[in-house]
């Protein structure tokens, strides 16, 4: 990252991004839950890409360099919470990367209700904080990462198919374009990224699916671009994914709230 801007209190509020629109690298002191309202939200830090539709929020633990960027418009809820809390917010989960967390219904309107008026110091916010902290620990976490490779066949491998996820050639293929053995490539997925390269492959298209959701391009469009065989096959890989279809991407019950 460039020059990485230093806000000591993590910020409680709610915004609008517009689509493209960027908040550019900072870090903070206090912990923060990061929400989108509407749009797909993405955390990236140089370990890599999180990425959040309307059904999960993004945990960015004190001190992270990270920045944003809203693809669709960007209903933004922020969520911050003191480092020094006791009991810690997420302390149970070990959480000392970003990490996706799954939104329910009961989260997802503690999180709006707790970010329309920061300013509001009363004992009901409060206890509506404590309310918000306890769903947080319940949430189940969510495998929606981009890692960013350090190794640089890796890179050059992962840099091909983010340019054309619709790319249908193999680990071999890539490895010959590239001038790696599959061996070689295949070690690296599973040391770097804890992933096969199709597990990989799968969450890379997923990401771009997103993105192109958001921009409300239709369903199969979207299927063709991202290298699924038909619209069918992506439906289902993005419910198992997302928990519901991606024709009702851009109706979902948390929009326009």
């Amino acid at each position: 990252m460039s020059t990485i801007r230093h806000t000591p209190t993590a910020p409680t509020r709610a915004q609008v991004l517009a689509a493209g629109e960027r908040i550019d690298a900072h870090r903070h002191d206090d912990h923060q839950i990061v929400y989108a309202g509407s749009g797909v939200l993405a955390v990236t830090t140089d370990a890599g890409t999180w990425f959040a539709p309307g059904n999960r929020a993004i945990w960015v633990p004190a001190g992270t360099a990270h920045a944003h960027r809203a693809h669709g418009r960007l209903d933004l809820h922020l969520v911050g919470l003191p480092a020094d809390d006791d009991p810690p917010p997420l302390a149970s989960l070990g959480l000392d990367a970003p990490t996706v967390l799954a939104v329910g219904p009961l989260l997802r309107e503690l999180i709006l209700a707790y970010t329309r008026d920061p300013a509001d110091d009363s004992p009901e916010r409060r206890r509506l904080l404590a309310v918000l902290r306890d769903q947080l620990r319940a949430s189940p976490q969510q495998p929606l990462r981009l890692p960013t490779p350090t190794d640089p066949r890796l890179a050059e491998v992962c840099a091909l198919v983010h340019a054309d996820p619709a790319d249908p050639r193999t680990l071999a293929a890539l490895g010959a374009a590239t001038g790696v053995g599959e061996r070689t490539l295949s070690r690296l997925f599973r040391s770097e990224f804890g992933m096969t390269f199709p597990q990989w492959r799968t969450q890379s298209r997923l990401y771009h699916a997103l993105r192109l959701l958001a921009e409300d391009t239709p369903v199969t469009t979207v299927a063709h671009r991202c290298g699924w065989s038909s619209a069918s096959a992506f439906i289902d890989v993005f419910r198992r994914s997302f928990g519901y279809t991606p024709g009702t991407h851009n109706r979902r019950p948390s929009q326009g709230r």
